[in-house]
């Protein structure tokens, strides 16, 4: 790993407060490399202790390998040692995945991000080898993705318990939606916890979560810092208030496709986005009207 890549502890290994980034295009669908590395910059001074790129919300299943490697390199050109860049590695297509681990290594991430295949629907057993080629295939740490919403396939508690004794699988990005799930896997597993699902931030932190990979972290990273400074310090009062006033956010960023939303809301703040690759579309005013009103609602100006 680079010398120089931010610090972290074993129980935080990229740090607590990580926003999944959009990976900005310009107005023709090239890769907007100056924006992405503004939007980084931007991220970081909000307070994130670390960004996902080229993950589901960078629009990974539209961008080449080379724009990955390219993104990658950016950001961490951007923000050096002010925050852990963990690049999206994980595909359907265990090779493949390997070319990009290691293209994400060169190009100078400090993490991986590697999701559950999706579509193939792989048994246990598959999930095993997938994600422990990933591991074996650079000296970077990673951290798993279980999405069963998007990959068809969940990440049994069993599984996880198996891929922590690997020494580079030290996290989990949880976005199962299963508290009882979290809290075993959690206590048996030993691997840091973060949460995947903005709704489920604060319960997801209350069964021993270390922070989150947030999508709505690109317009609220303050509040999500403090509601996580709230928890830690034991003041459940004012954690619970400031998830309450996020409600509509969490609500409105979700209400389609979140790159759909976020890259709006980013585009109504001035903001590094520009437009998606198909077959995501943008909103329409009328859905970009209940964006504003949804934000407006949870304390976020645009």
């Amino acid at each position: 790993m680079d010398p120089m890549a931010p610090t972290s502890t074993p129980h935080t290994p990229f740090g607590r407060v990580l926003t999944a980034m959009v990976s900005p295009f310009t107005a023709d669908g090239a890769l907007d490399l100056d924006g992405a590395q503004r939007l980084a910059v931007h991220l970081v001074d909000a307070g994130n202790d670390g960004l996902i790129v080229n993950g589901t919300t960078g629009e990974s299943p539209t961008t080449s390998d080379v724009e990955k490697a390219q993104l990658v390199r950016a950001v961490v050109e951007a923000v050096g040692d002010r925050a852990h860049v963990v690049a999206g590695a994980g595909t359907n297509d265990t090779a493949h995945s390997l070319e990009l681990a290691r293209d994400a290594a060169k190009a100078g991430a400090h993490g991986l991000l590697a999701v559950t295949p999706y579509y193939s629907k792989p048994p246990q057993e598959g999930l095993f080898r997938h994600f422990t080629a990933i591991a074996d295939a650079t000296d970077l740490p990673v951290m798993l993705y279980d999405i069963p919403g998007r990959s068809g396939v969940p990440i049994n508690t069993e599984t996880i318990v198996r891929l922590a004794e690997h020494p580079r699988i030290v996290a989990n990005k949880d976005a199962k939606g299963d508290l009882g799930r979290a809290s075993w896997a959690i206590a048996t597993s030993g691997l840091a916890w973060y949460s995947g699902d903005d709704m489920l931030n604060l319960p997801l932190l209350s069964v021993g979560a270390v922070g989150y990979v947030s999508v709505v972290g690109h317009l609220v990273t303050p509040e999500l810092r403090s509601m996580l400074e709230a928890h830690l310090s034991g003041d459940v009062t004012k954690a619970t208030e400031i998830h309450q006033k996020l409600l509509p956010v969490f609500t409105g960023m979700f209400r389609t496709q979140g790159v759909i939303t976020t890259k709006a809301a980013l585009a109504l703040r001035g903001l590094p986005a520009g437009p998606l690759r198909m077959p995501l579309v943008e909103l329409s005013p009328e859905e970009t009207q209940q964006l504003r009103h949804d934000l407006a609602h949870g304390g976020v100006e645009i």
